[in-house]
């Protein structure tokens, strides 16, 4: 990698280290990071399939089982917090390094669980492990990349946020074909490893001493209030967070609404629901053009504007049924379109204003992601398994977004969130 000096961008209008990796080196890290982000939504993911069987082998209930899946989340959310202000204080190799190893351990531990309890006890100890890779895959784009090119980066990697959490379950049947649930946790052990000596040998560290936090739990605490005080930083993240929302909301529903109110069997199911993804992913690679011709402010408010109207739309045919399943999709994909374009643009703006603090900025992002995006989940189910429910609360979670964006950021101030060039050196 190259050896960027903090001197060589110390003055105004200077190139961040990004600026002075070649395209190869670019793509090693997308590699690098897109690996690492990977190992989220499969440990979340992978095991969905095995879950009747672990009922049958536990002797226990479905809904005993389910919360190993909201332990996993709880460890996430919890780990994130944690990792960011540490990974802010020493650098970001070592945390993920040790998040990496935790996640390997309780996954290997899992393998040999007695009963439910001690495996949600697990899953939620691989939480906190996995929450590394989230948070430093997150700051080292940080470290690296500001603006427009944070954005891009980030919509690479989003391509593999995507598609994981579509693949896991697949994986996961793949792997019950010559073993028991049992072999889902050493499959995602064995994937651990090999993402251990992928950090160790192919991630440079990128926050140089100078520019690390000390100071302890105090230290911490303070940060984070400062953070919270940050009101366009606030709702930036609110934003992603509403946005991940409708994400969710389309996952928890979308089986029970298209395969037992429309009919669909598993195949048919599985194309639909694969178009959305593809709308989605395509959205968030097509964002990388856009970023070329409209800055990230711009994008974001076309596109939560955009997917509130779809949302509407959705609702709309989802309570009349006029036009049917077609009208029902195609507002329920451009939806998710317009999701896959405001969630590269809504983080890169919010780590913008605290390029000083990226791991703890990251990670209270990431947190509330998941906090506000999970709970999109189980209100579809309070609220029914019709289309309906789902469309409200997919349309209520862009609605809301678009709301904080106007009320709480306030598109006049986007203007002004164009970073200075972050300081950091690439070893």
């Amino acid at each position: 990698m190259t050896d960027v000096r903090p001197d060589k961008l110390s003055t105004p209008g200077a190139r961040t280290p990004g600026d002075l990796m070649s395209r190869g080196q670019r793509a090693r890290l997308v590699l690098v990071l897109g690996s690492l982000i990977a190992v989220g939504p499969l440990t979340i993911d992978m095991y969905l399939p095995a879950l009747p069987a672990i009922v049958d082998d536990f002797a226990t209930t479905s809904a005993a089982v389910q919360l190993t899946l909201t332990g996993t989340l709880a460890g996430l959310a919890l780990g994130q917090l944690l990792i960011g202000p540490l990974s802010d204080a020493v650098g970001r190799r070592r945390p993920l390094i040790a998040g990496l190893v935790l996640h390997v351990l309780a996954s290997s531990l899992c393998v040999v669980a007695p009963n439910v309890a001690v495996l949600g006890a697990l899953r939620v100890v691989q939480g906190l492990g996995v929450a590394a890779t989230a948070v430093v895959a997150m700051a080292v784009v940080r470290d690296l990349f500001s603006g427009a090119a944070f954005a891009t980066l980030l919509s690479r990697l989003l391509l593999v946020m995507g598609a994981a959490p579509i693949l896991a379950p697949t994986l996961g049947s793949g792997v019950l074909r010559w073993s028991d649930w049992t072999g889902v946790f050493v499959v995602l052990a064995a994937f651990g490893v090999l993402l251990v000596v992928v950090a160790a040998l192919g991630l440079p560290e990128t926050l140089p001493p100078a520019g690390r936090r000390r100071g302890g739990v105090v230290a911490t605490a303070a940060l984070y209030g400062s953070l919270l005080r940050d009101r366009v930083f606030v709702g930036l993240v609110l934003v992603a967070g509403l946005a991940m929302a409708a994400l969710f909301a389309y996952v928890a529903g979308s089986s029970f609404v298209l395969q037992q109110g429309y009919g669909l069997d598993e195949q048919q199911f599985g194309l639909a629901f694969g178009a959305g993804a593809v709308g989605l992913i395509g959205a968030t690679q097509y964002n990388v053009r856009l970023l070329r011709r409209f800055s990230p402010q711009r994008i974001l408010v076309a596109s939560l504007a955009a997917g509130t109207l779809a949302g509407l739309a959705l609702v709309v045919f989802a309570a009349t049924d006029v036009g049917g399943l077609p009208a029902l999709l195609v507002s329920l994909w451009l939806v998710l379109a317009a999701a896959g374009l405001a969630m590269p643009n809504a983080p890169a703006l919010a780590l913008s204003r605290h390029g000083e603090a990226a791991g703890t900025a990251s990670a209270l992002l990431g947190a509330v992601q998941f906090g506000v995006g999970a709970v999109a989940a189980p209100l579809v189910g309070v609220l029914g398994t019709g289309a309906l429910a789902m469309a409200l609360v997919v349309a209520g979670g862009m609605a809301a977004a678009l709301a904080v964006l106007l009320v709480v950021v306030r598109p006049a101030r986007l203007a002004d969130l164009e970073p200075a060039p972050a300081v950091v050196a690439v070893h």
